[in-house]
């Protein structure tokens, strides 16, 4: 049996320029952290012939009976992309029989990056069993080329970076698919601060992101002014929180943060709504500095920051005023994907 487990992350600044075709003119740049709150794979060789796929938190399980290509039919289909680009590009074509089974600790549509994450987790598996030569770079590239080009799903390039890298990362994106992860050295009371003051509270409603980022990327395209200013305003936030963070200066965060939502919301008209607006008001009406939705927008989760001491009172408030939301904590993690063997 072979485990692997990949960080989600949480979007500090930046969001949204890692998305193409945005990165490729004008460069993104972004700042994320990873989290204490995973996607998980494990892998089991077989030797019956099938290739069986699991998803616990789903609740779905599909078989197949092992194949150079399986086909997308809309079931698992990320497990079956992953499974696709293995046998073809890392075991010459040659199927493969095995069980992978997975879990992710928050719910899909979280703006956490867990599709991506799941991707890098499962791929990580595949890289232990077969003893692939694939380093953190070389892992998170695939993983975007997995999801993004071979199974069309939209969005940006962080999320694979962020799960494969682990910690605090300033991440610029350039033309011709360059990327570079610059981590960051950020002092620990820094990082005990921010998880004190850290409150991540999920809206009760979990979203697709295809529809907001084809979008952001139909304005681009279209040059929007509105929305290409915005981008580039948010971009500039991002160097911004590296310095806020690099310093200490937590006056200074609060107001990326709070200048980026103002931004990120002109981006594209479904990036937030009356809900969203509403535990936004009503989080800072109850204490907290500031707060920002978390991936695209739309639903999934909401980040705010508060006074360590008031941050039950945000928690209560929020619960009171919205039924079916959840808060949460969380801690930062510095380990990128890990994978290993059971005996």
């Amino acid at each position: 049996m072979i485990r692997s487990r990949a960080p989600l992350r949480l979007g500090l600044a930046g969001g949204g320029t890692d998305v193409s075709p945005y990165c490729d003119e004008f460069g993104g740049a972004i700042l994320n952290a990873t989290i204490d709150y995973y996607a998980y794979a494990g892998l089991e060789p077989l030797q019956t012939g099938q290739v069986e796929f699991v998803s616990a938190d789903l609740r779905a399980s599909e078989s197949y009976p092992a194949a150079e290509v399986l086909e997308s039919d809309g079931r698992l289909d990320l497990f079956k992309a992953v499974y696709n680009h293995v046998v073809k590009n890392f075991n010459h074509g040659k199927p493969l029989s095995l069980r992978m089974s997975t879990r992710v600790d928050v719910p899909a549509g979280s703006g956490l990056g867990s599709s991506s994450t799941l991707v890098v987790a499962m791929l990580a598996a595949y890289v232990e069993w077969l003893n692939l030569p694939l380093g953190d770079y070389e892992l998170a590239h695939t993983a975007f080329v997995i999801e993004r080009e071979e199974a069309g799903l939209k969005g940006g390039k962080q999320d694979q970076y962020a799960a494969a890298f682990g910690g605090f990362n300033f991440m610029e994106f350039g033309s011709n698919g360059r990327v570079l992860v610059n981590p960051l050295r950020v002092k620990e009371w820094v990082v005990s601060e921010l998880e004190a003051s850290l409150l991540l509270y999920f809206t009760g409603k979990s979203r697709t992101s295809a529809d907001i980022i084809q979008e952001q990327t139909q304005n681009v395209r279209d040059r929007n002014e509105t929305a290409l200013d915005a981008m580039h305003a948010i971009k500039e936030e991002a160097f911004r929180m590296k310095e806020s963070l690099l310093r200490g200066d937590f006056r200074q965060l609060h107001d990326v943060l709070r200048n980026s939502w103002e931004s990120k919301k002109r981006m594209a008209s479904r990036i937030t709504n009356e809900r969203i607006d509403l535990l936004y008001a009503c989080a800072l009406d109850a204490g907290a500095y500031c707060g920002r939705i978390s991936g695209a927008g739309g639903g999934g989760f909401m980040m705010f920051l508060t006074d360590p001491i008031q941050k039950d009172s945000v928690a209560a408030a929020l619960r009171a005023n919205h039924e079916g939301g959840m808060a949460y904590g969380c801690h930062f993690t510095a380990d990128g994907v890990q994978a290993w063997r059971v005996p």
